[in-house]
């Protein structure tokens, strides 16, 4: 039982496919609760926290395997693994897509579909491609963070959110952020927006949707051109949610994107 017990996770619904979520940076498997009801009597649900998020088991970070977004990768495919799961559907958030991305390389056979929300590949300007931020930015960003966690958690989070009309939105995002140990959130941060998976884009054979925000500070819309351009055979659908989620944002136009693709193709 220990994935399960390790990533805490918790599977429920009536479908024979499962419908696994995969969240992003700083939150957990609650930001999911808007879009699970949606599908949970036509599949079997599958949520999780990575570990060091949420109710994970803390004592099983290792900051060497996490070091790497594949190490939560193999997470992934050991709870599909010990679940008996095959050609689900994989459902990620932000770095959380990119994690999904690396499992169905590194296990094709466990995902038949995945669904990309906000992904990035690499979040830093590099040459031609446009990630969003210049790297000393993000090496300062990383800096601001080991200083003082708690101010960079009230500044960062509405940022990521979006949405400033709604500030709830933000505060919440903020309070996820405030909740996870700031030692390995700076890790994982570091881990994420350091990270460069453009190249494992063309290794990815798994039948692809890239959900692409509005107005997404973290993930623009040049990167999910990017990631749609490199995915062979994905489907890239410009959502009107603005901000980099969606799912808390805008879940009815996030469902309806998500039921499209997936009783079209």
């Amino acid at each position: 039982m220990y994935p399960l017990e390790r990533n805490n996770v918790k599977v429920f619904g009536k479908g024979k496919q499962a419908m696994v979520f995969g969240h992003g940076f700083g939150c957990d498997q609650n930001m999911w609760r808007y879009i699970t009801p949606s599908f949970q009597q036509r599949y079997r649900i599958v949520l999780l926290d990575h570990v060091g998020a949420g109710q994970s088991d803390q004592k099983a970070y290792d900051y060497t395997k996490y070091a790497s977004l594949r190490g939560y990768a193999e997470d992934i495919n050991e709870i599909c693994r010990h679940l008996g799961l095959r050609d689900a559907i994989f459902v990620g958030h932000s770095v959380g897509a990119m994690i999904g991305v690396l499992s169905a390389i590194q296990e094709p056979g466990l995902f038949e579909k995945l669904v990309l929300i906000g992904p990035s590949p690499c979040y830093f300007n590099d040459g031609d491609y446009t990630g969003g931020f210049e790297l000393p930015d993000i090496h300062a960003m990383l800096a601001y963070m080991e200083t003082d966690y708690l101010a960079w958690s009230s500044a960062f989070a509405p940022f990521i959110m979006g949405n400033p009309d709604r500030p709830s939105l933000g505060e919440e995002l903020v309070h996820s952020f405030c909740s996870t140990d700031s030692r390995i959130a700076q890790h994982f941060a570091r881990t994420t927006f350091l990270s460069d998976n453009r190249a494992d884009l063309a290794r990815l054979k798994t039948k692809s949707l890239v959900l692409q925000c509005s107005e997404d500070v973290i993930a623009p819309t040049e990167v999910g051109e990017f990631v749609h351009r490199n995915i062979k055979g994905s489907v890239l659908m410009h959502l009107k949610a603005t901000g980099h989620c969606p799912h808390l944002s805008a879940p009815i136009e996030t469902i309806q994107a998500m039921d499209s693709y997936l009783n079209a193709s």
